[in-house]
């Protein structure tokens, strides 16, 4: 059995009520528009049988009216020619044509009023059909977005990522022991700057001693006096 028993449970029909009820919404929305078209075909081929049943009614009017045009030349004709018995059965004939024809015509205000219904049916459910298609592809969408985010969870939470930060972080450790032992060879080495900057340091003392001498020298020089 369908989703849909008839015609108007798809437009009377609440999609949204029926996608919150699903288990698996992407699924039930194929099935709604699965049977939404199939249903549109039902409809249209009801729409060509029923066109072609008004042209045919429309044939039979014209032909019937036709039939007491030619009964009503005939009947007159028997009058000119004092005819009356055959001018009352042609209009006897032509009376059978008019209200055979006046049958047929209100037959065919009935198939005129289906004609409209049936139109204003396929634009119903073409309306219905769009906003399932539109829905479908908000619900595939989302759902690929949930999913996706549903893995990126799975996977922070997930011991890998501790276990990939966890030897990170010895890689780090190990980088900085080898930085530590590079350190500790140089540690106590003098580089060829370090001499010449102690030779360096050593000239300023030597120069700011012997200015140091030559200006006590000058004031005991300068107390004897």
């Amino acid at each position: 059995m369908g989703i849909f028993s008839r015609f108007t449970d798809i437009v009377n029909s609440n999609i949204n009520a029926i996608l919150d009820k699903a288990e698996d919404p992407e699924k039930m929305v194929r099935l709604i528009i699965q049977e939404m078209e199939d249903t549109l075909v039902e409809v249209r081929s009801a729409s060509a049988k029923t066109l072609a049943n008004k042209k045919e009614i429309s044939t039979q009017i014209n032909k019937l009216q036709n039939e007491a045009l030619n009964w009503k030349a005939k009947a007159e004709l028997a009058i000119s020619k004092d005819r009356e018995d055959l001018a009352r059965a042609a209009l006897q004939e032509k009376k059978k044509c008019d209200d055979h024809a006046n049958i047929l015509v209100k037959e065919l205000g009935l198939v005129d009023e289906q004609i409209t219904k049936l139109q204003s049916e396929v634009g119903q459910l073409q309306d219905k059909l769009a906003d399932a298609k539109t829905r479908q592809k908000a619900i595939i969408l989302r759902q690929n977005t949930v999913s996706s985010r549903l893995e990126v969870k799975k996977t922070l939470d997930s011991t890998k990522v501790d276990a990939a930060m966890g030897r990170f972080e010895q890689y780090e450790r190990k980088i900085d022991d080898l930085e530590s032992m590079v350190d500790a060879y140089d540690l106590g080495k003098k580089t060829l700057a370090d001499e010449f900057a102690e030779l360096e340091a050593g000239q300023d003392i030597d120069d700011e001693l012997a200015a140091l001498k030559k200006k006590v020298q000058s004031k005991s020089t300068a107390a004897k006096k």
